[in-house]
């Protein structure tokens, strides 16, 4: 299968021909992957990240837009302009997000509590606020809200990015109950272990070398290697199509068996 990295400016099957997507986060590894996937899938993207951070994807039909995901005001403008310049969204993929500060719960600041559900839950409720209008309008669209293994199982490690995690997969199954009737669909995607940016900063900043804090993190796995960002982005493309209408208010996990042991 060729991905989304190695293709040039083709489209490869039409999976989301005609729709406009916004994807938050998408300069980084999972929402460039994502992006340019939408876009090769025929989609007219609009990727939206932070002022100043360099893009990972490129296609025609990608569009830049900086935004402060948690601010009302930056947000309410971007959605206006991309409206403005590509028409209505049918799909919202919510895939900005940090990881904030390692220990225990105590060992956190309100400075850094309040950043990262500021970034991981109130900027995935701010953009549905603002996009969901034009959907409901419509009758039709499909949000994809990044979540992560960690919104599903608990951890010693970073308990505020599992609590907002956690938060993500429960916002997605309220607002499927709440938009299902408008024939919205809302479904949240659970990533294991990727081979990004973040993890390879991570791993080289760990006291037991690389190597070993690769085997820590998927050794156990039933598939014991890290996905790849394009194996997130083609999930995203199914419950962005209109192959997944009649799902709603799940969780698809990719994550290499990790859950499941």
């Amino acid at each position: 299968m060729e991905t989304a990295t190695q293709a040039g400016q083709e489209t490869f099957g039409g999976r989301v021909a005609g729709k406009v997507a916004v994807v938050t986060g998408g300069r980084g590894d999972l929402g460039g992957a994502t992006a340019r996937l939408l876009a090769l899938h025929g989609a007219l993207v609009a990727s939206l990240d932070r002022a100043g951070t360099s893009a990972t994807a490129s296609h025609s039909r990608i569009t830049e837009y900086d935004v402060d995901v948690t601010n009302e005001a930056s947000v309410a403008k971007v959605v206006q302009q991309l409206t403005a310049d590509l028409g209505a969204p049918d799909i919202l993929v919510n895939a900005a997000g940090i990881i904030g500060p390692a220990g225990a719960s105590h060992t956190a600041g309100m400075d850094q509590f309040n950043l990262i559900f500021d970034v991981n839950v109130k900027g995935v409720w701010l953009l549905t606020k603002h996009v969901v209008p034009a959907m409901i309008a419509k009758q039709s669209g499909s949000i994809i809200n990044f979540s992560s293994i960690h919104g599903l199982t608990g951890g010693r490690n970073v308990p505020l990015y599992h609590a907002t995690k956690g938060a993500v997969r429960l916002l997605s199954k309220s607002d499927a109950a709440a938009y299902g009737a408008y024939g919205v669909r809302v479904n949240s995607i659970h990533p294991g272990s990727m081979n990004t940016r973040m993890s390879r900063h991570s791993a080289e900043q760990s006291d037991i070398g690389a190597e070993a804090y690769y085997q820590q993190l998927v050794g156990g796995n039933p598939l014991p290697r890290q996905g790849e960002p394009d194996e997130i982005a083609y999930g995203v493309l199914y419950l962005a199509s209109d192959e997944s209408r009649f799902t709603t208010g799940s969780e698809l996990v990719i994550d290499g068996g990790y859950t499941a042991v």
